[in-house]
Parts: C-alpha cells; structure tokens; sequence
C-alpha cells in the first residue's frame, strides 16, 4: 500500500492489493472524515435529456463515516455515511452516500486522533516489495505476482512449439519476447523477477531476459528444482522449501513457517498453539499469542466487526499476525484448520 501522511490527523492511502483492503477496514473507524472519488447518479435538466432518470458522473466528496464494510470477501471495501463536501454542485450536502473501495483506489483518512496501532498498521503496509514469479517450459510459461500472501496467476502464455516429432518454423525468440512483454505489462519498481522451470529453458530466457531493458531496472534470479512451467509450475514453486528459502522476508514464507511450526507442535501434542476462532481468542484474552494466522474464511463466518476488535486488540499487544486468502495453498490450509492459528508463548488448557 502506498501512504503518505499529510499531517497529524490525515494520511492518504492507494491499496495494491486486497490485504490493502484489509488493513483499511482495521485502520477506518465510524466518525472518521473520508475523501475520495466516486460515481454518483444526478438528475440534470438538459435539452433531450430524460426527466425519469439521472446521468451518472465522477465525482469527489468528503464522508462522514457511519458504516463500513468488506463487500465480496476483500475484493472491494464499503464506506457508507453522509456526504460534507463535494466537487460538484448538484451534490447535495448531508445526503447519504456509499463509496467503494477498489485495489488503486486513491482515499485520503481524516482522524480526530490516530491510536497507535493505526499509525503502525498504516506504516507496515508502506513500500512493500512483490515477487514476479515466472515458470517456464518450452511449451508455455506461466507469470504470477506475489504480493503479500495473495497470488494472482496471469493467463498462460504459449510458445506454439509442437513438440520433436514435427519439423515448424518454432522461433523460441519469438516466445521469450512475448514473456518480456507480459512481465513488462504488470511489473512495479522494486519487484523480484524469479524464473524457474524443468530443463536448459528457463536459462536460455534467463539469458534473454537480462538483455532486456525491463531486466535493467529490476532484480532477477534463477532457481533450480522446480521441475514444471507455466501455472502448475507457479503453484509448486509457492508450495516448495526452495520457496520459502529464496523469499523468506516474504509474508508468504512466514505464513508458511507459522503453519508448518503448528502441524509439527500438533503431531508432538503440544499445547502451545491454537486453532479455531474461540482457542485463539481465549489465548489473546491471556496474553498467550505470539503470532496468528487468519483466512478469509474466519470473517465470513464471525461477526466483521467483533474479528476486526480482535485482530486490532492482538495488533495492540505486539502480536504478529498474517491475513491469507485462498489464491494459495497456505489459504486454503488455514481455512481447513479453522480460518485462524496461533503459536503461543506458553502452553494453556
């Protein structure tokens, strides 16, 4: 997430990804001023315009905040509450309004006063790197970006190679531009490209890439061991231990410690872990957690606001914790532990 702050009560804000959103919804509380663009429907008297309805404009407005919201399971962040000012004059103050928040959204956050765990979650959030992570194979090449712990997987991209058994007209140059071009479309400064895939390929366009003036501005590597391309190459690579060895300063490699140290804490019978809302909440209570895990799932199924309070209280105490959604596997192995974990710093009944 990209912030800056304005002064000692207003920050600005832009989400890069949906666990921007996330913190967002930890970080806006009701009575909060907000500002930001939005679509509004107004009705205009024009010449041949239709008197039953209205024309929809841009516009930006300053909102109370009454109501706010995850829409669609943190595609999309709702502000509702009554509009204080706006860019245009149609708008009528003190009229009721809602806002959607989208990945790039630009908002602008008006406190009478900032608690510290909102200047901190604010804070950690800031200029943080992502990865491009690209399997390769003479077939096709599969190109992911790892932000936090959320993957999104472009669209396989095919060379057309046929394969030994036919003579074509197979240029893999060709090919290995057409990647370029796809990771020059999507790639952020400070991003890590990581290439990997079976045999000579992911060399050869190691090779090309650096030539490459994309390559000029962004650090690469090759990693050795992933013996598939394109999206189940993507996939293997993010459940590996060569993963977690390459990027782990990432959220995802320490997602995926947090969860590996519970299933070996779990088969020795340990009790210095939790799973499930109501054990992890009981160990917050004592004081117990050292860092947790949630999914999406968790604020599906608990009351929005009451999992909010207790990741903010748990953010209050120091407590690390880790938002994961299902685009990986982690998700989904933190959703069939209960939505939620944690390791403790002492065993409890």
């Amino acid at each position: 997430m990209i912030t800056k702050i304005i002064d000692e009560r207003s920050a600005s804000a832009i989400p890069e990804e949906s666990d921007d959103l996330l913190t967002l919804r930890r970080i806006i509380s009701t009575g909060d001023k907000i500002v930001s663009s939005t679509t509004r429907v107004i009705k205009q008297e024009k010449d041949y315009s239709r008197p039953d309805r209205g024309e929809r404009v841009r516009i930006k407005i300053a909102l109370d905040v009454e109501k706010i919201s995850l829409d669609n399971v943190l595609d999309k962040l709702r502000i509702q509450g009554t509009i204080t000012d706006s860019n245009n004059e149609s708008v009528r103050h003190g009229s009721y309004h809602s806002i959607l928040v989208h990945v790039n959204d630009a908002i602008t956050i008006t406190k009478k006063k900032w608690s510290a765990t909102q200047r901190r979650l604010l804070k950690s959030n800031n200029k943080r790197c992502g990865f491009l992570l690209v399997g390769i194979d003479t077939a096709d090449c599969g190109i992911a970006k790892l932000n936090g712990t959320h993957l999104e997987i472009m669209p396989n991209i095919y060379s057309g190679s046929s394969g030994k058994r036919y003579k074509t007209s197979f240029k893999i140059e060709k090919f290995f531009q057409d990647v370029v071009k796809a990771i020059s479309s999507v790639i952020k400064e400070k991003d890590s490209v990581i290439i990997f895939g079976p045999g000579q390929t992911c060399k050869k366009f190691a090779n090309y890439f650096e030539k490459t003036t994309t390559a000029q501005k962004v650090t690469f590597q090759v990693v050795e061991g992933i013996d598939s391309g394109g999206e189940d190459g993507i996939y293997t690579f993010t459940k590996s231990k060569i993963m977690k060895e390459i990027i782990s300063d990432s959220k995802l490699a320490q997602v995926s410690g947090i969860i590996d140290q519970v299933m070996v804490m779990a088969s020795k019978k340990s009790r210095r872990f939790s799973m499930g809302y109501k054990e992890t909440k009981k160990a917050n209570e004592l004081g117990a957690i050292e860092s947790l895990v949630f999914s999406d799932k968790i604020i599906q199924e608990i009351d929005e606001q009451e999992i909010i309070d207790f990741l903010n209280d748990a953010e209050g105490k120091g407590i690390r914790s880790f938002g994961v959604d299902s685009t990986t596997d982690l998700g989904l192995r933190v959703n069939g532990l209960g939505g939620i974990l944690g390791i403790l710093r002492f065993p409890i009944d």
